[in-house]
């Protein structure tokens, strides 16, 4: 047998030595269970709640303006209504009162039931989603509080509104 032979050989018994030792794998440590989380907070379920009448962008909003001689909700003010719905579904001790207003054009008589059906209309969108009949009262004041005294379009487009007012948070 020649040395390149041998020396084959020897390397064929190694590797096969090798590939029959015993491998032993160092157990790692048995890791400690995780402490229990602290509660720093407390958990978002989703519910709406009186603090967030002032930080929520949409619970903010609580202003609702009408076309001219019009009692009908705008689509625009239908998410906001909604936003409001659901903070009167997830705090059923809340309170809200619906102020109606109209411009200075018409008579008194005219301008405070005008007042009356536009909070009767808000009142109707804030029940369609969701909100419950028991915590809506609805106020009108006609012309008698306007935002803008002017008499013009710009002021009287401020002046037909309904203003959401919480009475009960």
């Amino acid at each position: 047998m020649n040395n390149a032979t041998r020396a084959l050989l020897v390397a064929a018994i190694a590797v096969g030595l090798s590939a029959c030792a015993k491998r032993t794998v160092p157990e790692a440590p048995a890791a400690e269970p995780a402490p229990a989380p602290v509660a720093t907070a407390p958990v978002d379920d989703g519910k709406y709640g009186p603090e967030d009448l002032d930080t929520v962008a949409c619970l903010r909003e609580r202003t609702v303006r009408f076309d001219f001689d019009q009692d009908v909700v705008r689509p625009e003010f239908q998410a906001i209504l909604a936003c409001h719905a659901k903070y009167l579904q997830d705090r059923p001790e809340a309170r809200i009162t619906l102020e109606g207003h109209a411009d200075e054009r018409g008579s008194r008589e005219y301008n405070l039931g005008l007042g009356e059906r536009r909070g009767n209309a808000v009142s109707g969108a804030l029940q369609a989603a969701g909100g419950s009949a028991g915590q809506l009262t609805v106020v009108s004041f006609g012309e008698e509080r306007p935002v803008d005294a002017a008499s013009n379009e710009t002021a009287w487009t401020q002046n037909r509104r309904v203003e959401i007012v919480y009475t009960a948070r």
